[in-house]
């Protein structure tokens, strides 16, 4: 990046031209990757492991200001936060509460049997979880959206019990709209609790914090470490860090548009992920001139830039297969389609949380209102993550039912692999049921 007009992306230039060393930064945006926040997220488990809630109150105290935190929100302040909501907001989050339900309610499961011979019969039945722990991020703004998206999903799939951590404001409570979205979606129990004690103390346990058995939700890059550190303890979704955005664009694409939507990804976070590619060259200094006009308004200019520095990137590409196989490669969190015909060449695209084919399905509609989920792998674990379903709110447990005459007939052959595998009282206990 020679050009000053350019100087405030981390990369721009063809795809074919990016150096491995600013690949690799593009690639990499794992925590994990972090030393720093490895070692300051265990510090902070091991802490509320050995100390439970006075360790909760100092980090409450540390990170948040919070002096002589009261840990768990009482019933009435979350109805109260509801009461006191503007009224557009609470039409807003009951319509998107509405269409979360009916999109995850398609999804649910259904007990499956089969007998593969004779006498064998095979049952999988799809249980809810009994509790899970839902994170709703907080310190740079609050997330009502993402309490939503978490338990909603966990009430239809028939959880029995949902509660909420989020991080106290300087009042010791979670934001109001958070409160709010929480009494909306029937969480039962409320903690002002943030950061990757949140996910320590819903993953252990604390004399107010339950223990439970799954923990889903976004959060920065500590939450999603921590996430990866308690999971031999605790199911979770994926480790959803800072927000990311690939746009594919066409010469027909506005660049304005696609200006705005880099600026709505990049003002989540500093670490936030933002890449355009364009086809072609005739648009990319276009898109890179609107990016900087468009930061000049944003409240929230300061985290958008630092994002941009460090991870935003405005590239060509020569043909839309060179720009498939780099989404493919980068598996990103949101992927918008900004180019003609995208209807025709999106089951080209394997990798990637959510994908949003043409302009106007804006990444804001998702994360708000149509009903998809909002909470998705980053870090390219799209490669092997899915985006939060009922599916990560249910376990499924196999029922086998062997009667005698089937029991009989199995029993030799079981005799035999157990005999290979050095196994002689499983080979006893099949063929005490062979035919004499």
């Amino acid at each position: 990046m020679t050009d000053t007009q350019t100087a405030s992306l981390f990369a721009t230039g063809k795809i074919s031209g990016l150096c491995a060393a600013d690949r690799a930064v593009l690639f990499d945006r794992s925590t994990a990757s972090d030393p720093a926040v490895r070692r300051t997220t265990a510090e902070i488990i091991d802490r509320v492991r050995t100390d439970g809630d006075r360790a909760l109150s100092a980090l409450a105290e540390e990170f948040d200001g919070v002096k002589d935190l009261s840990i768990e929100v009482p019933r009435p302040i979350r109805q109260r936060a509801l009461e006191q909501t503007d009224r557009g907001l609470k039409r807003a989050m009951e319509r998107a509460a509405a269409n979360i339900a009916a999109v995850h309610r398609v999804s649910l499961p259904a007990a499956s049997e089969t007998s593969p011979e004779p006498g064998i019969r095979i049952l999988r039945r799809p249980d809810p979880l009994q509790r899970v722990g839902v994170y709703a991020p907080g310190g740079r703004a609050a997330y009502p959206s993402s309490v939503l998206m978490g338990a909603i999903p966990a009430r239809v799939a028939g959880v029995e019990e949902v509660v909420l951590c989020s991080p106290p404001e300087s009042t010791g409570l979670p934001s109001t709209v958070v409160l709010a979205a929480a009494e909306i979606a029937g969480v039962d129990r409320v903690f002002a609790v943030g950061g990757a004690g949140a996910i320590a103390a819903l993953a252990y346990g604390t004399a107010t914090i339950p223990r439970v058995d799954r923990i889903v939700g976004p959060g920065n890059a500590y939450v999603a470490e921590a996430k990866l550190q308690v999971a031999g303890a605790t199911g979770i979704d994926s480790p959803a860090g800072p927000s990311e955005l690939l746009v594919i664009a066409g010469d027909s694409a506005s660049p304005r548009a696609i200006a705005l939507e880099v600026m709505a990804q990049a003002e989540h976070d500093p670490r936030a992920s933002v890449v355009v590619i364009t086809i072609g060259r005739r648009l990319e200094e276009i898109v890179v001139e609107e990016i900087m006009q468009a930061i000049r308004n944003q409240p929230r200019a300061g985290i958008i830039g630092r994002a941009l520095r460090s991870r935003g990137a405005v590239l060509s590409a020569d043909s839309i297969d060179d720009a498939i196989a780099f989404a493919n490669e980068f598996a990103p969190e949101h992927l918008l389609l900004a180019c003609p015909h995208p209807e025709s060449i999106v089951s080209r695209f394997r990798n990637a949380g959510a994908i949003f084919v043409g302009a106007t399905s804006a990444v804001a509609f998702g994360d708000y209102m149509t009903g998809a989920n909002h909470v998705l792998p980053t870090g390219g674990l799209a490669r092997s993550y899915s985006g939060l379903s009922v599916l990560d709110f249910i376990r499924w447990t196999t029922i086998q039912t062997v009667d005698a005459a089937a029991a009989a007939g199995l029993a030799a052959d079981v005799g035999i692999f157990a005999d290979a595998e050095g196994l002689p009282a499983h080979a006893a206990a099949a063929l005490q049921w062979a035919a004499s």
